[in-house]
């Protein structure tokens, strides 16, 4: 696949909390299911270790990022009920992480400027 050059990654680690392990992979579906019909998402997935959970996923431009936290606002606010999110890193081009700032800025996350890599 050849990704564009304003790729934008979103990188959340969560703790689920005692006893919510279950819960939380039971949401994950739900997740998959409602970003599939973005249309700037270019990969999401869910890995678990032991009770913490990783989510990988990447969208074309601040604005696919913008548009899949508008699509799943309710079900993540679900999930803060039960899971504690412990990282967040954003990756990206500097001009596209601009953008993400200040709609993202609440959650604190760590700012990761694409300095070089090769795309194919």
């Amino acid at each position: 696949m050849n990704y564009p050059a304003n790729v934008v990654s979103i990188h959340p680690y969560f703790k689920a909390h005692p006893g919510k392990l279950a819960a939380f992979k039971a949401a994950m579906p739900v997740f998959i299911e409602k970003t599939r019909t973005e249309t700037g998402n270019l990969f999401y997935e869910f890995t678990v270790n032991g009770d913490e959970v990783f989510c990988r996923e990447a969208y074309v431009g601040a604005a696919g990022a913008l548009a899949h936290l508008a699509n799943v606002g309710p079900e993540l606010a679900e999930i803060f009920k039960i899971a504690t999110l412990t990282r967040l890193e954003i990756h990206g081009p500097a001009a596209e992480l601009d953008q993400l700032r200040g709609p993202m800025a609440q959650m604190n996350p760590a700012w990761f400027v694409l300095e070089a890599g090769l795309r194919r």
